[in-house]
């Protein structure tokens, strides 16, 4: 709290905008506060207009500066979400504007920015201000311009953009016409808006200065980390630069630890998988393996194994590159090759630690690999990824490696694969009949689903931002090293006989989970094609 007051004895601003600032207090909080201090009633997303309110009574400039945004005319009252509703000055002048009362509303400060963005448009001012600012030659004016106060707003008000919108990376790609801003939202690339060309320099420096970067070098990739107070809550953002032909293009990954679930529900686990998953989990020794392609939700599936494993009775250790979240009760170590910190060598270290559970960012060679075998041959559950296209794919991948096969069918428990899809908004999906081509194309067979299964499409609401999406889920399958897995490994057969032995076990494949995921209208066909399409 005194720093809460020091910086609003700096600033001028009201306490309760400087503790969301200081990620202090939730908006969602404050805004809930103030709606039970005022008896006013809060204004949702939905609640916004499709259109601006009274034309051009009130000009958008200063509904931004006061953070207010008119709703609707109701009769003689006009009703306007207000973020400060202790402020009189802004429903006097609003009441003067419209010639009507103002029945004001309690609403979260993201809500009215991206209802502001919606209806009047994405404030360029903040950009636009550093036009022509930028000289690349000179060091000390980069620095100066990176801690310049428009190139500071621009900088935090897309990241605020970006968590508003449930974004997972921040995509800053320089081009000869400026700098191409996109955001990548439920696994798929969305255009957002293109800075100007004098901006790009700033733009980029002042993010490598939050991220302790080397402003000067602009020739090689560099690698960071920062964390951001963003909507009253505080996000890590992973920052990655690559020099490209018209300057320096910038990807942030945003790491909210506020949405981050690790309930196996809603990462896409259903009663077909989980039970048998937990069981491999549960046993007192031997390797658990999740696999598919970067950004399938590995990482977070392994959190939520931890989470599951994670017990007073039971010492946890990890190696990652890079740590995404922090797990409490959980030691988690980040690998640095520089100093020799591997995967292979933090792995033999920590078996003088006497852990019961080890988890490894990846597998990435056959030390890694052989080290991950010995601490499984010794009594130790350990958890790792690889990167594979399929479960069965994943055996014969350590094979390639260098394992032998009888090591491998000895402490390999089960192999988890997985792709993550687009979930369907609740809200606004609608059914929709496929015909029996259709089912065809997906290799299932329309018997036993009925005369007429129901799928579902997605259509857009305020909800989902019109994209008929909300969210991912992962589908999923789960190949246990049995016996018979077992010798087929021995023998060293090819990830197609494995994958065709467990099938007719029990197994159900990526593409039949995707399409039950499909029937229980929870993401599309088309979703499942885009992502199994090379299966």
């Amino acid at each position: 709290m005194s720093r809460a007051k020091a910086v609003q004895g700096e600033s001028g601003d009201r306490l309760d905008a400087v503790l969301t600032r200081l990620g202090l207090v939730s908006e969602r909080a404050l805004a809930d506060a103030l709606a039970l201090a005022t008896g006013l009633d809060q204004a949702a997303p939905e609640d916004f207009p499709p259109a601006p309110i009274g034309g051009d009574l009130v000009s958008s400039r200063f509904l931004r500066e006061v953070s207010a945004v008119p709703i609707a005319l109701c009769g003689d009252r006009v009703r306007v979400a207000l973020v400060d509703p202790f402020d009189r000055y802004v429903s006097r002048a609003l009441g003067y504007a419209f010639g009507v009362p103002v029945q004001p509303m309690v609403a979260k400060a993201g809500d009215v920015e991206a209802a502001l963005d919606r209806l009047y448009g994405a404030a360029q001012g903040d950009a636009a201000a550093v036009e022509g600012e930028a000289d690349e030659a000179d060091l000390e004016r980069l620095k100066d311009l990176a801690s310049d106060a428009p190139v500071v707003r621009a900088v935090n008000a897309l990241i605020s953009r970006a968590a508003e919108l449930r974004a997972s990376d921040i995509h800053a790609e320089p081009s000869e016409d400026g700098l191409k801003v996109r955001f990548r939202i439920d696994g798929v690339l969305q255009d957002q808006e293109t800075l100007p060309p004098q901006v790009k320099a700033a733009f980029v420096s002042r993010v490598k200065v939050l991220a302790n970067l080397n402003i000067a070098e602009r020739r090689l990739p560099q690698d960071g980390r920062m964390r951001l107070a963003v909507r009253g809550h505080e996000i890590d953002l992973r920052v990655a630069t690559s020099p490209t032909l018209y300057g320096e293009s910038v990807v942030l990954r945003l790491l909210d630890r506020s949405n981050l679930t690790l309930e196996f529900g809603d990462l896409g686990f259903d009663e077909t998988i989980l039970p048998p998953f937990l069981e491999m989990l549960a046993r007192p020794h031997g390797i658990v393996l999740v696999t598919g392609p970067t950004g399938s939700g590995k990482t977070t599936t392994l959190y939520a194994a931890l989470a599951a494993l994670n017990a007073p009775t039971r010492k946890i250790l990890t190696i990652e590159d890079p740590i995404e979240y922090r797990l409490a009760g959980v030691n988690q170590t980040q690998v640095s090759p520089t100093i020799g910190l591997t995967f292979a060598a933090a792995l033999r270290s920590f078996l003088r630690q006497d852990p019961d559970v080890m988890m490894v960012g990846e597998i990435r060679d056959l030390e890694t690999a052989q080290v991950a075998v010995q601490s499984a041959l010794t009594g130790h559950t350990i958890l790792s990824t690889l990167h594979t296209n399929s479960a069965a794919a994943a055996v014969t991948r350590l094979v390639d490696m260098g394992m032998e096969p009888f090591l491998i069918s000895s402490t390999v428990n089960a192999v988890l694969a997985q792709r993550l899809v687009r979930r369907l908004c609740p809200a606004c999906r609608v059914p929709h009949h496929p015909g029996v081509k259709e089912l065809s194309a997906l290799g299932v067979a329309a018997r036993g689903l009925g005369p007429a299964p129901m799928l579902w499409a997605p259509r857009g609401c305020e909800a989902c931002g019109h994209s008929g999406f909300k969210g991912r889920l992962a589908i999923l399958e789960l190949l246990p090293v049995d016996d018979e897995i077992a010798r087929l490994v021995l023998a060293r057969a090819e990830a197609r006989e494995i994958e065709r032995a467990a099938v007719a076990a029990g197994m159900r494949t990526m593409l039949q989970d995707g399409v039950a995921k499909a029937l229980a209208g929870q993401t599309t066909i088309d979703e499942i094609l885009r992502v199994t399409r090379e299966e």
